[in-house]
């Protein structure tokens, strides 16, 4: 008999199976139809001799290439931007500098301000790259309708800036100026109870506080004194303009016609965009009748392959880099996270492949939970006991970020670099005034004194207060030690450069949180160099980036195999895509088990943030 109802029951399957495949995944095949047709075509870019490198300054520039879930947005939305990862861009302008088919690179500031999200620190690395391709002999050229600050800490490296005749350029200084909530929630009748250590932890006080603190300002000063610092410096060490000059200019003019930039040295010439066409011409060898001179954008350059430049490798032995940009979370995250269980799973399989030699671990977050921070600050610690970890900062990495770093083989990051805030804080919300002042009010019942103490219908007790004060405190202690285990520093030292502090990377340094100024490509050197590979080594990138095929495709195959193993025949995962997903299945039933509308399960008394 129960044979009988499994044949019947397949029998079943192969006919649901067969509509399923006609109606379920035909879109995915005509998807993968299209793929297979474009694919079939060359599309690679070509590069003629006495080629000028096209570099938009508009466009975004981020640690990580963006997830398939994110280009499928962004395709859907139109809203897909020019885009290239901060390692694509510094391997791209390597190449240009070996490639004699390359003469110059055009910084094209035309457009909007460079990249709101690319901060000072990877600016910092693409301009260290295009003061290597200027000094190889090559030509680079900038012209802009308004330069921002962003833009002329690029554009400044150039042997030419040309601003338009009716252009802008600032030069006015660096300003923070955060929005302070507490009078609204007052006003509107949220209630806000606030649980931290560390006198410095400035992310609280927009809650609480209507300007900011003494301690919180003179950190937010000194953050923007050595990072407007090395502005200076760095400018004015290519426009052979003293630091004082450019001081002076912030304070007395801030914004300046072409005539006024010309006549401060800051730009060589104010022209139109057809004289500089021109000029490029003469550049690229191009004829007057030409449309325009010999280019190729920065994008399509770094798809033209050519080894014989020697920039591409092709070992065994690899070196991983991690990517752990965005917010830290629990769980398994977004692809704009960084999320603890995904990203410890990722050091766990690093740590087991012993083709990976060497791992460097590029953080860009401004924190989050410290039980994902500490989840992934463990698998650091039992890989660098294996092989070097040497992170790398970006932009910024503190908070979260800087717990995960504190155990590494050896820290980098560049002078701009916003790192440290070691401290601990919590928020709590309340809406009682809220909802009585509109007529709502609760009841309780339960069990025991402090059951009820995640609700946000009243504020906590003093008692309750207390309770997650011990909590942030215990946290805090654990931050303490993990960095005075892991930078080999006195606990009072680390006692007193903690409190929530905030340092720019030059700051970090002298104190001991940063053990070298220098950027993704420096730590990537120094842990070639740590594991001993010579040249002999060659990178792979992580978290991996499936394409939109086969995020497609590997959906279905998922489908299929459910079926299957419903009607009770054996299916073994062995195309890869088929393995993927059963990860992505289960990757959901962690979150869906994570999800708990009703608070009936366990879990934290809330979610520290280390920001």
């Amino acid at each position: 008999m129960r044979n009988f109802f499994k044949q019947t029951f397949a029998s079943l399957i192969g006919t649901v199976l067969g509509l399923f495949i006609f109606f379920g995944i035909s879109t995915t095949g005509i998807l993968l139809l299209l793929f297979a047709v474009s694919s079939s075509r060359d599309t690679t870019p070509q590069v003629t001799d006495k080629s000028v490198v096209v570099f938009d300054l508009s466009m975004t520039i981020t640690d990580r290439a963006p997830g398939s879930g994110e280009l499928l947005q962004r395709a859907l939305s139109g809203a897909e931007a020019p885009r290239m990862t901060l390692r694509s861009v510094l391997d791209t302008l390597e190449k240009a500098r070996l490639d004699p088919r390359i003469v110059g690179i055009y910084l094209d500031a035309r457009g909007t301000t460079t990249s709101g999200n690319t901060g000072f620190a990877s600016l910092t690395e693409i301009r260290q790259a295009l003061e290597k391709f200027r000094e190889s002999g090559k030509k680079v050229v900038a012209y802009g309708m308004g330069l921002s600050e962003r833009d002329y800490y690029l554009s400044s490296v150039a042997d030419t800036i040309i601003l338009n005749p009716i252009g802008l350029m600032e030069v006015k200084g660096l300003s923070s100026q955060p929005m302070f909530l507490a009078g609204a929630l007052e006003k509107f009748g949220l209630g806000v109870q606030v649980v931290r250590v560390g006198k410095f932890k400035g992310g609280i006080e927009p809650f609480i506080l209507n300007e900011l603190s003494p301690e919180n300002r003179q950190q937010i000063q000194k953050l923007l004194d050595d990072v407007w610092g090395d502005w200076r410096t760095t400018v004015g060490s290519n426009r052979k303009i003293t630091p004082q000059k450019l001081q002076a200019i912030a304070d007395t003019q801030a914004i300046l016609t072409a005539s006024e930039a010309k006549a401060s040295g800051l730009v060589d010439q104010v022209a139109y965009m057809d004289e500089v066409v021109t000029d490029l011409k003469k550049l690229t060898a191009s004829k007057e009748t030409d449309r325009t001179f010999r280019q190729i954008n920065l994008r399509n350059y770094a798809e033209v392959p050519d080894k014989a430049l020697g920039v591409e490798r092709n070992s065994q032995n690899k070196i991983a880099v991690v990517y752990a940009e965005g917010e830290i979370v629990d769980g398994q995250g977004e692809d704009e996270q960084v999320g603890g269980d995904r990203f410890a799973r990722i050091l766990n399989q690093i740590r087991q492949d012993n083709d990976i030699k060497a791992v460097v671990l590029r953080i860009n977050s401004p924190g989050g939970s410290a039980t994902a921070s500490e989840v992934m600050q463990r698998e650091v610690q039992l890989t660098r006991k294996v092989k070097p970890v040497v992170v790398s900062m970006g932009d910024i990495a503190a908070s979260g970020g800087y717990w995960i770093a504190s155990d590494s083989s050896r820290i980098f990051a560049e002078p701009t670099t916003i790192t440290g805030s070691i401290g601990v804080f919590g928020v709590l919300f309340n809406g009682q005034k809220l909802a009585n002042d509109n007529g709502i009010t609760w009841d309780t019942v339960k069990t025991a004194r402090y059951a009820d103490n995640q609700t946000v219908t009243r504020p906590k007790s003093p008692q309750e207060l207390e309770i997650y004060q011990r909590s942030v405190n215990r946290i805090y202690s654990l931050f303490l030690d993990k960095v005075v285990q892991g930078r080999k520093l006195p606990a009072q030292k680390v006692a007193e450069i903690a409190q929530g502090r905030v340092w720019s990377g030059m700051g970090a340094k002298e104190i001991g949180l940063v053990d070298e100024i220098g950027g993704l490509n420096a730590a990537i050197n120094y842990a070639a160099q740590e594991a001993k590979l010579d040249n002999d080594w060659q990178l792979q990138e992580y978290p991996r980036v499936s394409s939109l095929e086969e995020r497609f495709f590997g959906r279905a195959v998922q489908e299929i195999t459910t079926i299957l193993e419903i009607a009770g025949v054996s299916v073994q995962p062995t195309n890869p895509l088929i393995t993927e997903f059963q990860k992505l299945q289960q990757e959901m039933l962690i979150l869906q088990k994570m999800n708990d509308p009703y608070g009936i399960y366990t879990r934290l008394p809330f979610n520290f943030r280390l920001e």
